[in-house]
């Protein structure tokens, strides 16, 4: 068991340790390089995360009295993990402000441009925000629309059953009209039959 842990702590000093030079390496790359890096080690972030669930596995199957010490290591490598993550993040937002001096044309004379730039954008986000609203709108009215027509079809349905009612109430009252005709006709032909004088 404790072989299989270390095997997984060899994987991850190595790993973090490329992670660590990598991180140091964004801020002097150039731009496409630096897209690429960045790329690659967020893989790699996700490798050693997946490391550490490993070895947390491997430290659950230790017996508790053999524990400890491998309970310690692992809160060292993930004190470790977290400290690279925010040196990435940190390398990542030092590279998100160059990426954006680089489309506003930061070259140390351009705030015209930039005031451009910042002009337009908040254009689009009123713009947006128009399409927002009355998309909002739209869809308050549809709602609206839809809760008439349910309240419609809820009348509706209530009138339909109500004129059901009504015609089991009149196909039972034909019932018994006709059984009272039938009875009737019965009678008569009964009372016919016994007022005609025999032969």
């Amino acid at each position: 068991m404790s072989s299989d842990f270390e095997g997984y702590e060899q994987d991850f000093a190595v790993l973090t340790a490329e992670i660590t030079n990598k991180i140091a390496r964004v801020p002097r790359l150039p731009p496409d390089e630096k897209k690429q890096m960045v790329a690659n080690v967020e893989k790699q972030l996700e490798e050693a995360k997946e490391l550490l669930e490993q070895m947390d596995l491997e430290v659950r199957e230790i017996p508790p009295q053999s524990r400890g010490m491998y309970s310690n290591r692992m809160r060292s490598y993930k004190q470790e993990m977290g400290k690279l993550e925010t040196d990435f993040k940190r390398s990542r937002i030092a590279y998100s402000d160059e990426v954006r001096n680089e489309l506003l044309g930061d070259d140390g004379n351009s705030s015209e441009n930039q005031r451009a730039h910042l002009l337009d954008n908040t254009e689009r986000l009123e713009r947006s925000s128009r399409r927002l609203e009355a998309g909002y709108q739209i869809a308050v009215e549809t709602e609206q629309i839809g809760q008439e027509m349910l309240e419609n079809l809820s009348h509706d349905r209530e009138k339909i059953q109500r004129a059901r009612e009504r015609l089991r109430e009149t196909d039972a009252n034909l019932g018994k009209s006709s059984r009272v005709l039938t009875g009737m006709l019965r009678s008569i032909h009964t009372q016919t039959l016994s007022a005609v004088p025999e032969a």
